[in-house]
């Protein structure tokens, strides 16, 4: 982007000169000398060079720029106000806040040509009128500018927060199922070393998909591109995999799909697959739920979840340890793409996360 602002300085400050190089020749009172003509280009020459280096030296370029000008209105004095100093201060005030820039205004002001003001109102609002929008200019250009770096910094926020939720579903989700799994190998390492086995395989197992969409999560977040790394975000075509994660740790999970599912929009999918993943994270940590139902829905224009559970009741402000992160997240989730999340005890007992995502982002 800096670079981008260099090369389009380059630009203006070639064009002025030429403008400046133009105004010179057709002007009637013009150089009347050689050497007149060759300090008036050095004089141009380095009004440009105002424009060029603004950016990386403004009060600099500025002072250049109005002692440039006063060189200019002597030799040349139709060519303008002080040999159009008010383009250099466009460019100052779209990098100095006002506080500076407005006293660079009223110091060309003050230094109007007597001539132009002498006995005659008009003239005198002419003069003022050229540096006063000059500067006006330059102040509309530098708030744009602001407009944009915020806007910028709201989107990076933005995804930042996304990120940090994608990490906390994916090491919520699996330090619980190692914790769970480890528990269980250390109740039966002496009697039942097969069972043993099998719970440390589990934990390999789901260590070693984490680490994968870690991996991914952090690619996201580096500026450089490898397209032979990527790999698929999970979606709802990976719930048997979660599901059968889960019934290692005791929790039987049913599921209840379409039998002909539409293909989703990756966002869609992949906050289905989360959300369906913090609530059957959610039911294992915090509650003592023995079965877990999950219902997908493929509606008209949304996808509809249902995760359902048979633990005693539990309230909204207990559903996450982390101080409800997992329910807000899902809830953002949902926002995020136009939907709706409701999250709350069942009045026959358990704990119920209702969600509706569609198919487009409001």
């Amino acid at each position: 982007m800096q670079k981008c602002g260099l090369r389009f300085d380059a630009g203006a400050a070639a064009g002025f000169f030429v403008l400046l190089v133009a105004l010179m020749v057709v002007t009637p009172t013009g150089p009347d000398s050689a050497a007149g003509y060759a300090l008036a280009l050095a004089c141009a020459a380095v009004q440009a060079a105002a424009v060029a280096q603004m950016r990386r030296h403004p009060e600099f370029s500025m002072a250049a720029g109005i002692l440039a000008g006063v060189g200019i209105e002597l030799l040349s004095p139709d060519i303008g106000w002080l040999g159009q100093v008010a383009a250099v201060l466009v460019g100052y005030a779209r990098v100095r806040p006002p506080t500076r820039s407005l006293w660079v205004l009223g110091l060309l002001l003050a230094g109007t040509p007597w001539k132009l003001v002498h006995g005659d109102w008009t003239n005198m609002l002419l003069a003022m009128a050229g540096p006063s929008l000059a500067w006006t200019l330059g102040e509309l250009g530098r708030t744009r500018a602001l407009r944009r770096q915020d806007l910028a910094r709201r989107i990076l926020t933005q995804e930042r927060e996304r990120i940090a939720r994608e990490l906390h579903d994916v090491l919520a989700h699996t330090v619980s199922v190692i914790v769970v799994q480890a528990g269980a190998a250390g109740d039966v390492f002496d009697t039942r070393p097969d069972l043993a086995r099998k719970a440390l395989v589990s934990i390999d197992r789901a260590a070693r998909s984490t680490l994968s969409e870690l991996r991914l999560l952090l690619q996201t977040m580096s500026p450089q591109e490898d397209p032979e790394t990527d790999a698929p975000q999970p979606g709802l075509d990976q719930l048997d995999a979660l599901a059968t994660s889960l019934q290692a740790t005791g929790l039987r999970v049913e599921l209840e799909r379409d039998a002909a599912a539409l293909p989703l929009p990756a966002a869609v999918d992949l906050s289905a697959y989360r959300i369906v993943q913090e609530s059957l994270t959610n039911t294992l940590r915090h509650s003592q739920a023995t079965r877990v139902r999950v219902i997908v829905r493929h509606e008209p224009g949304s996808v509809r979840l249902e995760i359902s559970d048979d633990g005693p009741a539990r309230p909204v402000g207990r559903a996450d340890g982390s101080g409800r992160r997992g329910i807000v997240g899902m809830r953002e989730r949902a926002r995020l793409l136009g939907g709706t999340l409701d999250a709350g005890p069942r009045p026959d007992g358990g704990f119920r996360v209702r969600a509706e995502l569609p198919m487009e982002a409001a």
